[in-house]
Parts: C-alpha cells; sequence; structure tokens
C-alpha cells in the first residue's frame, strides 16, 4: 500500500477510537459534575467528603465568579512556591541517587509557573536536573492540578450558560477534587499500569552506567560560562570531538508521571528526549495510547458541554469545527514532511526536479515511528497544550514544522487542553454570534443568553492577550542580545525558533522548536512571566463571562435565532478562529517559516 493510503488508514482508524470515547467518556463526566449519582462518586464518596472535612470545606456553598478566581489564582500561586521551594531544595530532599544539587534561581521560577500553568516547557534535562522526590511531589502533582484547573474554568464557563438569573458558578475546591478524584486520578491509574505492561520503567533505582559494543565519537558543543553556545567569527556553533565507549541509564518512577503527562495535556517528560525515549514510550502500541490519551478527555469534553446546557447538538457542532482543523492541517503536516526536502530530491540522476525526496524527511524522527505516527503525534501534541513530542519539531521541513506553530498559534483549540480548549473555542464562538448578529442587524444570542457588550470586551480581552504576549517577547528576544544569544540557527530558521518558544510559553503548550539555548536568566524569566500572564489573565476572563452569563436570563428561541449547531455555525466558527490566526500572526509566520519555505522554492 501507498505510504499516503497507509497515513490515511491510520488517521481514520485513530480518530475512529478516538470519536468512539467521546460519548461515554463525556456523559461520564457531565455526571460527575452536575452531582447525578453514579458508580465513581458511590465508591469514592467517602474520600471525596474526607478531603473536604480535612481541608474545611462546604462542598454546597457557591462562589461567585470573582470568589471563583481568587480561590484559584491561590491556589495555583501556593503551588508554585512549592514547586520553586522543593527545587531549591532537593540536594537535602530524599529519592536524590543522584545527588543532584539545587536548581537555579531563575530555571527554578521559570519550572514552577511552567508546570502550574500546565505548560511544562523545560529548559533543562529532566534525568540530569531533578531527583525524584521533586519529580513526583512537585511535577507530577501539578500535572494533576493544573490539568484539574483547566476543567474546572471550563466547567464554570458551561454553567454559565446553563444557569440563568443567578449569582454563582460553582464551587472551585469542589470542581479541583472531582476533577482529579473521578476524572484524571482513575485514567491515569490504567494508563500508567498499561504502560508499565510495555516497557516503560517505574522504579527508584540509581542510574545505571553500561558499555556499549562499540565505542561513540560525536561532536559536543562548546558553551560558555553562562550557558550560551560559543559561536566562530562566521557564526557557527563551535563544538569539541568527544569519545566514549559508557552510557549511563537513567532510572526512575517514569510510567506515572508518563500517563497523567499525556491525560492532562501537559507534556513534561521525565527524559529530555521526552515521548521520543524509549523508557517513555517504547512501542508503536505506547504511542498510539499516549496520543489518544492526549486528546480524549479535550474532545469528549465537547459532549459534556452538550449535556450540560441540555443540547447535545451544540457539543456536536463544536467537535465538529475541531475536527475539520485538526485533520486538514495534519494532513498538510504529514504531506509535506513525506515529500521532505526539494534540495536532496534533485541529487539522483535519475530524479526529476521537484520530486519528493527519498523516503521523505527522516531527519529528527524516531525510526521506529516513521514520518506518519511522528507528524500524526507532532499535530496531536500542538493542536492541545500538551507539548510531548516524539521528534524534533526543528527538524520538520519549513511547511511541516509551520503546522505545529500555526496550531498553537491558533490557541489550541483543536481541540485544546483539557478544558483550556473548551472554553477558548467558547469565546470564539461569541465572537462568532457577533459578528453574525452585526450582519444581520440583531442581538446576537448563544445557548439561550445574549452576548452584549461586557461578554464581548472580556472575549476580546481573552483572545487577543496570548498574541500580544507572544509578539511583544518574540520582537524583545530578537532585538536584545540576551534574546539573541541563544540561537543557534541564523536567519529565518531562528526567528522561527525564537517565535515558536514565546508562541509555546504563552499559549501554555511547552514544545520547543530545539536550536535554542533557553536556559539562561532572559529566556527563563521572559518566558516564565508569558506563561502565567497567558495562562491566567484569560481564565479570569472566562469566569468573568461565566458570571455575566448566570445572571442573564434565558433568551427563548424564535425564528430569528440563529441556530448554533448546524454547517453554518460551523464554518462561522472556523472562519472566525482562522480569521484571529491570520491577521494576528501571519506577518511574523512570513518572517520565519514562510520564507523558508519560499527559500527552498526558490533554489529548485
Amino acid at each position: 500500500m501507498h505510504a499516503d493510503a497507509m497515513f490515511q488508514l491510520m488517521l481514520l482508524i485513530f480518530l475512529g477510537i478516538l470519536l468512539l470515547c467521546v460519548r461515554p467518556l463525556g456523559t461520564y463526566m457531565a455526571d460527575i459534575f452536575d452531582g447525578s449519582p453514579n458508580f465513581s462518586r458511590r465508591v469514592g464518596g467517602r474520600t471525596e467528603a474526607l478531603i473536604y472535612r480535612v481541608c474545611g470545606i462546604d462542598s454546597r456553598e457557591e462562589m461567585s465568579w470573582k470568589n471563583y478566581a481568587l480561590a484559584l489564582l491561590l491556589f495555583n500561586v501556593l503551588g508554585a512556591l512549592v514547586v520553586y521551594a522543593l527545587q531549591r531544595l532537593q540536594y537535602f530532599l530524599p529519592l536524590n541517587p543522584q545527588h543532584f544539587t539545587a536548581v537555579s534561581p531563575d530555571s527554578s521560577f521559570n519550572t514552577a509557573i511552567s508546570f502550574i500553568t500546565n505548560t511544562n516547557w523545560q529548559a533543562y534535562s529532566g534525568e540530569s536536573t531533578m531527583g525524584y522526590l521533586v519529580q513526583m511531589t512537585g511535577l507530577t502533582v501539578q500535572n494533576f492540578l493544573s490539568a484539574a484547573t483547566g476543567i474546572a474554568v471550563a466547567i464554570a464557563l458551561i454553567r454559565g450558560f446553563a444557569r440563568h438569573t443567578v449569582a454563582t458558578i460553582g464551587n472551585f475546591w469542589v470542581d479541583l477534587t472531582r476533577s482529579t478524584l473521578y476524572v484524571l486520578l482513575p485514567l491515569s491509574v490504567v494508563l500508567a499500569l498499561v504502560l508499565a505492561s510495555q516497557g516503560v520503567i517505574q522504579n527508584f533505582d540509581g542510574y545505571k552506567d553500561v558499555t556499549t559494543v562499540e565505542a561513540v565519537t560525536y561532536r559536543n558543543p562548546t558553551s560558555d560560562a553562562h550557558g550560551n553556545p560559543v559561536k566562530d567569527a562566521s557564526g557557527a556553533a563551535v563544538t569539541q570531538t568527544a569519545t566514549t565507549q559508557t552510557q549511563t541509564l537513567p532510572m526512575g518512577p517514569v510510567a506515572s508521571q508518563e500517563a497523567i503527562k499525556e491525560l492532562g495535556t501537559n507534556g513534561g517528560g521525565f527524559f529530555n528526549a521526552n515521548s521520543a525515549h524509549p523508557y517513555e514510550n517504547p512501542t508503536a502500541l505506547t504511542n498510539l495510547l499516549e496520543m489518544l490519551a492526549i486528546l480524549v478527555i479535550p474532545f469528549a469534553l465537547t459532549y459534556t458541554f452538550g449535556k450540560l446546557v441540555g443540547d447535545t447538538r451544540q457539543g456536536w457542532a463544536i467537535l465538529a469545527a475541531m475536527l475539520l482543523l485538526f485533520v486538514s492541517l495534519t494532513m498538510v503536516a504529514y504531506y509535506s514532511e513525506q515529500h521532505g526536502n526539494p534540495l536532496l530530491a534533485r541529487q539522483g540522476v535519475d530524479q526529476l526536479a521537484g520530486a519528493a525526496q527519498p523516503g521523505g524527511n527522516m531527519e529528527g524522527k524516531e525510526a521506529r515511528f516513521g514520518i506518519a505516527a511522528s507528524a500524526l503525534f507532532a499535530a496531536v501534541t500542538t493542536a492541545t497544550s500538551c507539548g510531548a513530542v516524539n521528534s524534533m519539531h526543528d527538524s520538520m521541513t519549513p511547511l511541516g514544522g509551520f503546522v505545529p506553530l500555526f496550531l498553537i498559534q491558533l490557541g489550541e483549540l483543536a481541540p485544546g487542553g483539557v478544558g483550556t480548549g473548551l472554553y477558548s473555542v467558547l469565546m470564539f464562538a461569541i465572537l462568532g454570534v457577533f459578528i453574525a448578529g452585526l450582519m444581520i442587524g440583531r442581538t446576537p444570542e448563544y445557548i439561550g443568553k445574549k452576548i452584549e457588550a461586557l461578554e464581548m470586551k472580556l472575549a476580546s480581552i481573552f483572545i487577543l492577550t496570548t498574541p500580544f504576549i507572544v509578539l511583544i517577547g518574540t520582537a524583545t528576544a530578537v532585538m536584545t542580545i540576551a534574546g539573541k544569544a541563544g540561537v543557534a540557527n541564523p536567519g529565518a530558521h531562528g526567528f522561527s525558533e525564537i517565535l515558536y518558544a514565546f508562541s509555546s510559553a504563552a499559549n501554555n503548550n511547552g514544545s520547543a522548536f530545539g536550536g535554542i539555548s533557553s536556559n539562561t536568566p532572559f529566556y527563563n524569566v521572559a518566558l516564565g512571566l508569558a506563561m502565567f500572564i497567558a495562562r491566567f489573565w484569560p481564565i479570569v476572563s472566562a469566569l468573568a463571562i461565566a458570571g455575566s452569563l448566570a445572571a442573564k436570563k434565558r433568551v427563548p428561541v424564535t425564528e430569528g435565532t440563529m441556530p448554533t449547531h448546524g454547517p453554518l455555525f460551523v464554518a462561522l466558527l472556523i472562519g472566525s478562529v482562522l480569521l484571529i490566526g491570520v491577521l494576528t500572526y501571519v506577518p511574523a509566520l512570513a518572517l520565519g517559516p514562510v520564507v523558508e519555505h519560499f527559500m527552498l522554492a526558490a533554489v529548485q
């Protein structure tokens, strides 16, 4: 079978499995959050009640949107302080068999912000920086809590649409507890056991030194005292030759972190190679399961939305828009990588100009996964806020690298992160019905609520905050010595690396283009601030909209009401997403992957 047909079949099977999970999981989550009795609540009810009793929480007391937002912010700031302290004190903590010293203040700041914001940007190598206790009690715990925070915000916004003439949107502590206890924890336990059965390691052993069959000679980049790459007079990176016949194999409790890393769309890897490492992702089956785990909750939440607002067609319409965006951009990534570099296609005498590179672009990819599974994983991880990678995005073709970058910049709402994708796409739905209302001269409505000036102002703040941070951060980096010092690649590709770093941080993705030394004070602080502001400022806007909508009366459907569950609305929603993406980011993209693509085309 031809490679293209194989990929199409793989994509159909993958999406088929995924869609089969949407309704049962979406129904289950709807039951959890509306308080309906089910098996999980009967089994875990006592544990849930005990948590409330120990923490002094009255689960029957609901919150206004301001109190909900305040509780959320205070909880996450406290989480950042704990993660920061664990890193700074790790030398004195147990379960540190390699005796790693304290992480530097700027790196600790960046990592603490990264993990509370569901970004999991890692400027360090996990296996050479973090002890087991810090990985478990700091990073893995925040993988649960940051994902649960995203789900809580999505549920609060859904209540804003579902309720009318009330002043409350739920209880943050209850939503956080139920997200963790009934959704993330049981799924993670099952997935961790399956991954461990397939070869993902789970232990507390010290690292093991082994002798390799052959000696390995390699070129090692030279860095200065600040960790920046040293360059020669021509701007090329300076390297030194090194030879070794010993390899250190890192150990650790990986399977437990890997499961929630994917299910919570976190993405932070135990190892620097992330999901390309055989101890994190050893087989084709684990690769499939990890991709499914990344997408299953975000897609299922659309059905939860439909159930809770009383019209499942609304959820299916949002899911359709997400799928169309995801599939179309995934196909672009695959075909670009399968076609490969046109310059390499011209080296053989029998090859025609413009023909595909034989075998496609395998640079930066694991041979056990190949182009198809690597391109699909790249789209999956950047269409969500996951950031896990099983290949190097920096090594993709210009158009192949454009896809993950553009998926991130669209706001990661096809389907987006756990919770974040749903409440982000609902912001664009509000924008879409507002535009439609202007066209027909009628006050826009969505899910029985009038969308008025306040909602539009808040939605505009939500949508524009992240692009503002991305573009200002990128401009600052390319204009300063500290920003340019970490870039090893000159020209358009180096600009793409900086743009990708700020896009990934501000959109709480966490994946990196590679080729940029970001573990410096400048990038640690700048990206840390970008992650924090772009995570919580939009969350406050979303909660404010939830409070405003919950206080409104429900508007009856009339002949003039625009249906928001059919193909027209799906097209309007996709158009709104692309319109904002194109108007906001195309000038920057033109300086990076777009111009790089035309540079390749120009020399054919």
